[in-house]
């Protein structure tokens, strides 16, 4: 008899919990640049605004995206916010008066509760905005504000014991179900 694990098997084990590989997350990027772009069609500019850590490297890689499908110039700021206190301070690494009548776009991976993308919303709406949208990776719907990704990668029900756990830096992209 084999003794040796079954090779598909082991395969499934270690898969079975990525939501999103390297390729799908590349597709959902330009998917959500495309749209970024069809909303934008008519500007010169956008801001594209990435919550600290995973959100600002998402924006980063849309801004890669958008210059490669659009003549639009996307203009990056990093969005600071404390996750676990969002009514501190929210700091931008651009000023108010560079995105003040503009297109902005909040930029997180993963919506979970909205409390960081309403605190987020909340911080750019103290300037007057052409338009704010709000784009997302991973939507988990269990939202306990009243926020929505106006585009997203993929929507996913799961339970609040869970977590998504996204990886975008280094050379190979997934987002994993813990």
């Amino acid at each position: 008899m084999n003794k040796q694990p079954n090779k598909f098997l082991l395969n499934m084990a270690l898969t079975k919990n990525v939501i999103l590989d390297h390729d799908e997350i590349n597709h959902k990027i330009k998917r959500i640049a495309y749209q970024i772009y069809e909303n934008n069609v008519n500007e010169t500019e956008v801001v594209l605004a990435g919550i600290d850590r995973n959100g600002y490297i998402l924006a980063e890689k849309l801004k890669a995206a958008l210059i490669e499908i659009s003549p639009i110039t996307p203009v990056l700021c990093k969005v600071s916010i404390d996750k676990k206190n969002p009514r501190k301070d929210i700091k931008t690494s651009i000023s108010a008066e560079d995105y003040k009548n503009k297109s902005v776009v909040l930029i997180d991976d993963v919506l979970n509760s909205g409390t960081t993308l309403i605190y987020g919303v909340k911080h750019f709406l103290e300037v007057p905005l052409k338009q704010f949208k709000t784009a997302v990776l991973v939507n988990r719907n269990h939202k306990k504000y009243p926020v929505k990704a106006d585009f997203k990668g993929i929507s996913l029900s799961t339970s609040l014991n869970e977590h998504v756990d996204v990886i975008l830096d280094g050379k190979v992209y997934k987002a994993y179900l813990k």
